[in-house]
């Protein structure tokens, strides 16, 4: 499978796998750090970014039969990876099969929805979705206003406004041109359930890390993924939303190298955080992140319905 990557850094192997909407850009706000310690390869999948959809139907199990074919055609079968969002689902399921990957840290994976999860996750991201392509001529002044910003990814992340606007841009932009996203978000609702593996099985270090403020994947979501994955260990983010990356940098990089160093580790040595300021939980003023989120609603409307008409 020929699927378009970045690479940068030199050592051991690390692989990094986006979530849906999303492309190698998803990591730029960690992958120059990781890259100090490590030869680090970030994907665009299939269908994403400036990688060509699937010739068939795509579901998780493709993406995982690509990401394998990929592995093995650059000679990395056996690396270790790190994923985020369905990224981190696919992680998952490529550490079920066995022989795949090396060391594993799956960042709020999806696929762990139940009954009323499910509508929720697909309707909310589904309509975020269509404003976003709809809002397109606007989207460089949205994501370069921090009400904008905190509108725009009030779902995806705990301090929004705080997003660099050309990161928040980069993602709106891959959002708006992923032609294989509306099959896909379809197939993690409605498709296959992800699989488990059993005490045991899998060999290599297996962390799961995920947000405590995350309302993609839910925290208490955390229960079903381990359940199924009994050999993972997991690791919360605090003042995190879906996207540690995004929120928590500097953490993550520390979890992810960590975990990926075969070494034993304490959170508290991951962590390594103080409490956040009173005044930071509200940069932005409850009335303006009302307003554009109102905003943002009135002008996809009018841009939708100018389309129609």
């Amino acid at each position: 499978m020929n699927m378009h990557y970045v690479r940068r850094g030199a050592g051991k192997p690390l692989l990094l796998l986006h979530g849906i909407g999303g492309s190698w850009r998803s990591w730029q706000t960690i992958l120059d750090d990781l890259a100090l310690a490590r030869d680090v390869i970030a994907v665009d999948l299939p269908g994403f970014g400036a990688t060509p959809p699937l010739a068939g139907p795509v579901t998780i199990a493709a993406l995982a039969d690509a990401v394998t074919a990929f592995l093995k055609a650059h000679d990395l079968t056996g690396t270790d990876a790190v994923g985020s969002s369905l990224g981190a689902r696919l992680v998952l399921e490529l550490a079920r099969r066995g022989g795949v990957l090396g060391a594993v840290v799956s960042l709020d994976p999806g696929g762990f929805w139940e009954g009323w999860e499910k509508p929720v996750f697909y309707h909310s991201v589904a309509l975020s979705v269509k404003l976003v392509k709809a809002l397109q001529p606007v989207m460089p002044a949205l994501t370069g206003s921090a009400v904008g910003r905190t509108a725009l990814f009030a779902q995806f992340s705990h301090r929004p406004w705080k997003l660099a606007p050309h990161v928040a841009l980069d993602e709106m932009r891959t959002f708006a041109n992923s032609p294989s996203f509306d099959e896909l978000l379809k197939d993690l609702v409605e498709g296959a359930q992800q699989q488990g593996a059993p005490k045991g099985s899998i060999p290599g270090p297996l962390v799961i890390g995920w947000g405590r403020q995350d309302y993609v994947c839910l925290p208490h979501q955390s229960a079903r993924a381990l359940a199924k994955f009994p050999d993972a260990r997991l690791y919360w983010f605090e003042h995190c939303g879906h996207f540690p990356q995004w929120d928590q940098p500097a953490e993550a990089v520390r979890l992810i190298l960590a975990a990926t160093s075969g070494q034993s580790f304490r959170d508290a040595d991951i962590a390594q955080r103080a409490p956040a300021p009173a005044a930071d939980q509200k940069k932005v003023p409850t009335a303006a992140v009302v307003a554009g989120v109102a905003a943002l609603v009135a002008g996809g409307a009018w841009l939708l319905l100018k389309k129609r008409r």
